[in-house]
């Protein structure tokens, strides 16, 4: 085996975690012939083929898979020695990327972020608050927050609340229908949920627990366009409590009754989990968190 070029190995997890060559070319801004001949000089250094190439794109092979998890564990300990190095010469400087659920990072984070930002006025944050699970291992986010705890990859895990879920209708629709006074009379009204293959998290099944007789007839692919719905009158929804009490048009139904219950957890990568700016972002989120009511008030 000869020696290899860090270069290469950069360019064999881009085109690894991509599948297309013209994707990774993008993501590391070169030309994909320039990403190409990286990945030949690679696999011929190595003595190995790492890819199949295919019209659809390129996949891993055996030697492929066995190298990927070396290049993730070279590729960690660099951005380890980076991230020390940045944090010595330059403090609190830099980006941090924080992936969130759609709900979380938009009620709940991102009316916070001025203040963290206010007093680091140099650190750079990145909020990504999308209906999706991130992959701290594949370097989509920094930190993120989950629907649940993850059992893979060499992240921590801590949990940072519960919060209620209930079942909500608006104002309008409320005046126009027959009272609602037991779960019962909950089968006979539109209902507002996912769309069932774009349900990303199993924790999002909710309607199930209040009765398999359920099934929406709006669907929709993330919780803040259900809540819309919801408060527009299309029907009853399952919303997060937090959430809906900014709504004024939305009055919970059977709140003695039905309250779900689902948590959130905050995910650090093990490499960088101690980077000052990493470690000053989650213990903010924390700290909110402790300071916030996430149940029906």
């Amino acid at each position: 085996m000869r020696d290899f070029d860090w270069d290469d190995v950069q360019a064999f997890l881009a085109i690894s975690r991509a599948g297309r060559l013209t994707v990774a070319a993008q993501q590391m801004g070169v030309d994909h012939s320039t990403l190409s001949r990286r990945i030949a000089a690679l696999e011929k250094a190595l003595g190995v083929r790492l890819f199949e190439r295919r019209p659809s794109g390129f996949l891993l092979t055996a030697e492929g898979e066995r190298a990927l998890g070396d290049a993730e564990a070279m590729e960690s300990m660099a951005l380890r020695l980076r991230h020390r190095m940045d944090d010595a010469s330059s403090g609190l400087t830099g980006s941090v990327r924080i992936g969130t659920p759609e709900g979380f990072g938009t009620y709940f984070l991102g009316p916070r972020i001025a203040a963290v930002s206010a007093a680091h006025p140099q650190l750079e944050i990145e909020l990504i608050a999308n209906p999706r699970m991130f992959s701290l291992s594949k370097r989509e986010a920094d930190l993120a927050v989950s629907m649940t705890r993850p059992s893979q990859g060499r992240v921590y895990a801590h949990k940072l609340t519960d919060y209620a879920l209930g079942v909500y209708a608006s104002r309008r629709y409320i005046e126009a229908h027959p009272p609602l006074r037991s779960r019962d009379d909950l089968l006979h009204h539109p209902w507002v949920g996912y769309v069932e293959d774009q349900m990303w998290s199993a924790e999002l099944n909710y309607l199930p627990q209040i009765s398999n007789a359920l099934s929406p007839i709006v669907r929709i692919s993330n919780v803040i366009s259900q809540m819309s719905a919801v408060a527009g009158g299309a029907g009853l929804g399952v919303l997060p409590c937090f959430m809906a009490r900014t709504e004024p048009q939305l009055v919970r139904l059977l709140a003695d009754e039905i309250t779900l219950t689902r948590a959130y957890w905050l995910v650090t990568l093990a490499e960088t989990r101690d980077v000052a700016r990493v470690k000053l972002l989650a213990d903010f989120i924390r700290a909110e968190c402790a300071e916030t009511v996430f149940w029906d008030e």
